[in-house]
């Protein structure tokens, strides 16, 4: 099965809001990435891209505003060439991007999820990524919420689940 690794919203946007939770993901992130660029595994950022006066943020901070810096991803996960950014509005990747067309014309059917927020946007991703018939990894060392506690009961609650699984990024790059 071909995989391809999804990276949400590890942002220049997001970075003020980065707890230690969230710091302490980036470095195995990054090894993720880069094990995947040696075994050919697609890499897929999918960020925040939201519009100036976009209707959700009557319920958040502005942030990650289309066509500034804000959208861009961390300078420490920086894409290459041949990775792929999907802009996103809205939590999950999937939703009225053209993630799902560009997975299966890679002919990917397994997609391993990193970044933030673990109980938001990297869920409805996971979800979503079911619902159209991918297999969802949650890559538990690479994902994270606000408070470990919140990030370590959904991925409790999640795995053993049919099509969605949760492993560590290296047992990941084991099995692909």
């Amino acid at each position: 099965m071909k995989a391809a690794l999804i990276v949400i919203d590890l942002i220049k946007g997001n970075e003020p809001f980065f707890r230690e939770e969230h710091r302490r993901i980036i470095p195995k992130v990054a090894k993720v990435i880069r094990g995947c660029r040696e075994r050919g595994i697609p890499i897929i950022f999918a960020n925040d891209s939201y519009l100036e006066n976009d209707w959700i943020f009557n319920f958040m901070k502005k942030h990650a505003v289309r066509g500034t810096e804000e959208v861009e991803v961390i300078n420490e996960l920086k894409p290459e060439d041949e990775d792929i950014v999907v802009e996103k509005r809205r939590f999950s990747a999937f939703f009225r991007t053209d993630l799902d067309i560009t997975l299966r014309e890679l002919g990917v059917e397994v997609v391993a999820l990193a970044g933030i927020n673990t109980h938001v946007c990297v869920l409805a991703t996971a979800f979503d990524a079911i619902s159209n018939d991918f297999r969802a990894i949650i890559l538990k060392d690479c994902c994270a919420s606000h408070s470990k506690e919140l990030h370590d009961f959904i991925v409790e609650k999640f795995k053993g689940m049919p099509a969605f699984e949760v492993m560590e990024g290296k047992e990941f790059l084991s099995k692909f």
